[in-house]
């Protein structure tokens, strides 16, 4: 079975990178910080999912999305995108779904040191854990 491809969004606004809080629906299964995106549907480019992703998971409207680069996530490599959203929005947690992880909020949180390599999107790592 071929892992599932994925893809993520660097959205900055004021050295500030937008996250997704989630928690695990499995028992222990913990908390983590990530970016919004999520797991390409059969039929979408990466793209496409990324503005789907992006709008469920925070409400936002993507104007802009430039490929930057692939990573490897726990359920699969990810395309990740630097996004400009539409002026003047701001993000609201998405709908609960039930299905996959629980969102628990949104914040932005502080951008890592820029990388060149990456021609100045500040990329964090995809996930991050919550200590217990």
């Amino acid at each position: 079975m071929s892992e599932r491809k994925r893809a993520a969004a660097v959205i900055v606004r004021d050295g500030r990178v937008l996250m997704v809080h989630e928690r695990s629906r499995r028992s222990g299964g913990g908390e983590w910080w990530t970016l919004p995106g999520g797991g390409i549907e059969p039929g979408e480019t990466a793209e496409e999912a990324l503005r789907r992703e992006v709008f469920e998971e925070t409400g936002l409207i993507v104007s802009k999305a430039r490929h930057i680069l692939e990573m490897p996530y726990p359920s699969g490599m990810t395309s990740v995108y630097a996004v400009t959203v539409i002026e003047g929005s701001e993000p609201r947690l998405g709908h609960d779904d039930g299905v996959g992880p629980e969102p628990l909020g949104l914040d932005w949180l502080p951008a890592p040191e820029l990388p060149t390599e990456h021609q100045g999107v500040p990329v964090p790592p995809l996930i991050v854990v919550v200590p217990a």
